[in-house]
């Protein structure tokens, strides 16, 4: 869950992010930031340059074949196998993902090299494989997981536990609605949908990234809107509060769906755009000193409404899956915001180090750049372009395209660009909002849910 999310072939999701919230209150992603790169033609070493399809020297006709493969699976393979019984189905799924861990060298690569440049000594060489094979697999389970939203998502619901709803009740309880916090991580998008078909009214803060990405005809908005955008809003209470710098309506969005006691999802781990790099704060995760968007917080404080933390776990058979929802999460009133910010960041960093495949962003090197976590790439002409993804939309074709975008906006594909440059910002706007800086979700104010 989760726009074009250019991580792996065949899934986008919405962005989610605080982009909005913040901005109003001084408050990510969720999935919020959706953007694609706008810079599709950025000069390589040797005078070669990025063409539309996104990598260096791709043919155009791989290009077409591998956009046709992605629909082919949204539009015709997933939908028959999450019909078949669940094993069958995921069995599908997990050998889809093999074949693109076998076939998709580049971005096996750019997994690989980030989870150990993150983790460091935590990963060998065989480990690092191994979590990229399990990546490629769960972005395509997470494929057949949209499909069995079908109805009123009873095929999926089977599959799913659902732990803490006690905490969500007693939350709601309280008459001031609920915030659920989380992060880019396992099927966070169709967990949501599965708490709306389970009686709770739910909203995501978020971006669809087809939407904005530059380049994208109309016939492709159409299709992914189609595949998955619909799906997810039939169990939705209401649209995608959609983030976008300068639109303080997100945060007034996200109070009067609270204040209807109704449950607002937020990821709070999309890096921030550049046009929010002053509301972003330093915070410990991973082992390193990030940037992320409090925009829960600012959420929080501006209405009152408890925050919860969740996750959603896979299992070793990937098609049964656990969702945890936490006790409220304290947010003083009072005192930094980076301190108040503090719980949900450990919360995230012990669910991506625990479960490391589950976290989409391995496969965004933008977005590790733009956090922090990583390094910035050499100047253009000093190294090769690192190809972006975009968050939240359909991975393979941001994915080729190369544009900066983080998942749109550089933030959640593959990311190589530095995260200053204009061509990238446009792409990062789009799926970072959720920090909520300026509104937005990733279903955080911010990875949308969209997983709206």
């Amino acid at each position: 869950m989760p726009g074009l999310r250019g991580t792996v072939d065949g899934e986008h999701e919405e962005t989610q992010g605080t982009m909005g919230v913040t901005q109003l209150a001084d408050e990510r992603p969720t999935e919020a930031a959706m953007g694609e790169a706008a810079t599709k033609a950025e000069a390589l070493p040797g005078g070669r340059r990025l063409g539309r399809a996104g990598w260096p020297g791709m043919d155009p006709a791989m290009r077409l074949l591998r956009n046709a493969d992605s629909f082919a699976y949204w539009l015709v393979a997933a939908p028959l196998a999450a019909r078949l019984p669940a094993s069958l189905a995921y069995r599908f799924a997990c050998w889809r993902g093999d074949l693109d861990f076998r076939y998709r060298a580049r971005k096996r690569s750019e997994i690989v090299r980030n989870l150990r440049q993150v983790l460091g000594d935590e990963l060998g060489p065989e480990e690092a494989e191994g979590l990229a094979r399990e990546h490629f697999r769960m972005t395509s389970c997470k494929v057949i997981d949209v499909m069995r939203l079908r109805g009123q998502a009873r095929s999926l619901r089977k599959l799913v536990e659902i732990r803490g709803r006690e905490h969500l009740d007693a939350a709601l309880a309280e008459g001031k609605g609920a915030i659920l916090c989380g992060a880019h991580f396992g099927s966070d998008s169709s967990a949501f949908c599965l708490l709306h078909a389970s009686g709770f009214p739910l909203t995501a803060i978020g971006r669809w990234n087809w939407k904005y990405a530059p380049g994208m005809s109309s016939a492709e908005r159409w299709f992914w809107d189609l595949v998955y955008a619909r799906r997810l809003l039939r169990h939705r209470q209401r649209p995608n509060i959609e983030p976008w710098a300068g639109r303080i309506q997100v945060a007034a969005q996200a109070a009067v769906a609270l204040r209807a006691n109704e449950v607002v999802t937020i990821l709070a781990d999309a890096p921030p755009k550049d046009a929010d790099r002053t509301r972003a704060v330093e915070v410990p995760f991973l082992g390193r000193q990030a940037w992320l968007l409090p925009g829960v917080v600012t959420l929080a404080r501006l209405t009152g409404a408890p925050v919860l933390m969740t996750f959603v776990h896979r299992s070793g058979d990937y098609r049964h899956q656990v969702l945890e929802i936490s006790p409220p999460v304290p947010v003083p009133m009072q005192g930094e915001t980076a301190t108040a910010f503090g719980p949900c960041v450990a919360a995230m960093d012990a669910a991506i180090r625990t479960n490391p495949a589950h976290w989409e962003y391995w496969a965004s090197t933008d977005n590790l750049v733009a956090s922090g976590l990583l390094p910035a790439a050499p100047p253009t002409g000093t190294a090769a372009v690192t190809p972006h993804s975009a968050v939240g939309e359909p991975a393979a074709l941001l994915e080729d395209r190369c544009s900066a975008s983080d998942h749109q906006g550089g933030q959640r594909g593959s990311h190589g660009n530095d995260s200053g440059m204009q061509g990238d910002q446009a792409g990062r706007e789009e799926r970072r909002s959720l920090g909520m800086a300026a509104p937005h979700d990733g279903a955080g104010v911010g990875h949308g849910s969209g997983q709206p």
